[in-house]
């Protein structure tokens, strides 16, 4: 089945490409198309925290993953399918990133650590509410720890 996703608005942020690690205190901002009132917003900022759905649009569609792979092609740590990681060269290129919501300002989400490069199209926006963050303790794998380990660091300067 074949499905067709519009694009709601853009990110503009410092970064050009896609980069591993160093997200941390990274501030953008979502500007939503101009198909959307600034009250397609109303409500969002008594929220703290705001899921963002994006595409990562620099992808090759030659490089997606339909398989396995090692995380960041790093021998190191096992060979998992696509699915079991958070690799950008997923089949629909979609990623998801809860990130804090610092201020809304007219069709405009001020943000911080949203992992997203500029110009990336964003899909959708959620209000994260805590009823839907897991119920019960997470677990990971020991390599999935290494992987984000300077992740969320800040990006020296």
């Amino acid at each position: 089945m074949d499905i067709q996703i519009q694009s709601i608005g853009v990110v503009d942020a410092i970064r050009p490409h896609a980069e591993d690690d160093f997200w941390g205190g990274e501030e953008s901002c979502i500007t939503l198309s101009d198909q959307f009132e600034p009250e397609a917003l109303l409500g969002l900022s008594e929220f703290s925290h705001i899921e963002i759905i994006f595409l990562f649009h620099e992808v090759d569609p030659a490089k997606i993953v339909f398989g396995a792979r090692h995380p960041r092609n790093n021998l190191n740590w096992p060979k998992v399918g696509i699915f079991a990681q958070r690799g950008k060269n997923r089949p629909n290129r979609l990623g998801s990133t809860i990130c804090r919501l610092i201020r809304v300002h007219g069709n405009q989400l001020f943000v911080s650590e949203l992992d997203a490069i500029n110009e990336t199209p964003i899909v959708d926006i959620k209000p994260v509410m805590s009823e839907f963050l897991p119920r019960h303790d997470v677990s990971q794998p020991k390599w999935s720890h290494e992987i984000m380990n300077e992740y969320w660091l800040e990006k020296a300067k």
